[in-house]
């Protein structure tokens, strides 16, 4: 019997979420929510960007989704800027018995030691009264950071460092309240965007710096966080708006998990609004972006991770592949247990997904 699933947010990770979920036969497309009043009535297809009609129409509606009554919702609304309101969402929607599967709120990756005990019980406790579980996943952080790095660490003697890194060209991210609100781009260096903030980044990536820390059986230290900005030579446009000269134009940040005062986790962002800037930081795979999971031991890895779509480019496979990662874990998630779900608590996840026939050519 199909999984009845009902998606939250169609925007850039939505809308993928979307297509997944219409055109997987596990899946029963029960409702779908959206913020913008222009997508109130349209149909679920239509958002999907599918030329297919489902029947099935967006509302803004919170109720009309509960009363639905799916076994699970695909959480993929905006969490980095109404952490407070995602959170709530997501204990409504487990208090009513729907297990919660999503993109965001990125601190539920791994929230013990990052958020308050007080918000991480109110989560657990919806969760029992619901007997309902919550998962939250992506690409980094998310798989890139907890388990690509883990598998490998498994084949490791002993571990010095584990360093994960996203070396990306954001130019064609289309995403402008990410780009300008959140990662400041565009903005003067005087300016300190929302992921610069005191403490930010080691709450950002500190859930999935701690659950790699769970995995390998060490305790941290300290988390700390670096970063340094490049401005732009000349102004710019990218998809997402305009880049001032001067501008911020690059940026580069570090999390660390300190063991025995030294970095043994270390999560690295590259992101470039154009190829030419700051060569000298790390460049990726291929072009315009790729993930790289570095292990210096023995034995040491490097191994390069680099997403492709038929679809769009490096910044749409790189969402995909995120997406990928949450959809699939839902049959996954609706076994398990009530409470908050991490990678170290899911049996491998593979599926299920839609295998394509055969491609013949004459």
């Amino acid at each position: 019997m199909a999984i009845r699933v009902a998606l939250f947010g169609t925007g850039n990770a939505g809308r993928i979420a979307l297509r997944g979920l219409i055109t997987n036969p596990a899946y029963e497309l029960t409702a779908v929510w959206v913020s913008t009043a222009a997508k109130v009535g349209r149909d679920a297809g239509e958002l999907a960007g599918l030329d297919t009609q489902t029947g099935i129409a967006a509302t803004d509606d919170f109720d009309a989704i509960i009363d639905a009554k799916p076994d699970a919702a695909v959480y993929c609304a905006m969490g980095d800027t109404r952490l407070p309101d995602a959170l709530k969402d997501v204990c409504r929607l487990l208090a009513a018995g729907i297990n919660v599967i999503g993109t965001a709120p990125g601190v539920l990756q791994y929230p013990w030691g990052i958020i308050p005990d007080k918000f991480i019980e109110r989560v657990q406790n919806a969760a029992q009264q619901g007997n309902s579980s919550v998962y939250v996943n992506g690409v980094d952080p998310g798989f890139i950071t907890d388990l690509v790095p883990l598998a490998f660490a498994g084949t490791c003697q002993h571990i010095e460092q584990i360093r994960c890194l996203e070396i990306a060209d954001y130019a064609t991210y289309d995403g402008a309240e990410v780009m300008f609100d959140v990662m400041g781009f565009g903005n003067s260096l005087d300016e300190v965007p929302m992921l610069l903030q005191p403490g930010i980044l080691s709450v950002a990536w500190g859930a999935t710096i701690r659950e790699l820390a769970k995995g390998l059986g060490v305790t941290l230290d300290a988390i700390t966080d670096t970063c340094e900005r490049e401005p732009a030579p000349e102004a710019f446009d990218i998809a997402a708006g305009h880049i001032a000269k001067g501008g911020v134009a690059a940026l580069k940040f570090e999390i660390s998990g300190i063991v025995d005062g030294k970095p043994l986790i270390v999560i690295e962002h590259v992101t470039r609004l154009r190829s030419d800037l700051r060569p000298d930081w790390a460049q990726p795979a291929q072009p315009g972006g790729s993930y790289r999971v570095e292990i210096t031991g023995e034995p040491s890895y490097a191994v390069d991770i680099c997403p492709t779509s038929r679809h769009g480019d490096h910044n749409y496979a790189a969402i995909a592949v995120g997406v990928g990662r949450v959809v699939n874990a839902i049959p996954a998630v609706v076994a398990a247990p009530a409470g908050i779900v991490t990678t170290l608590d899911l049996p491998l996840v593979a599926g299920p997904a839609v295998i394509a026939a055969p491609t013949t050519t004459e």
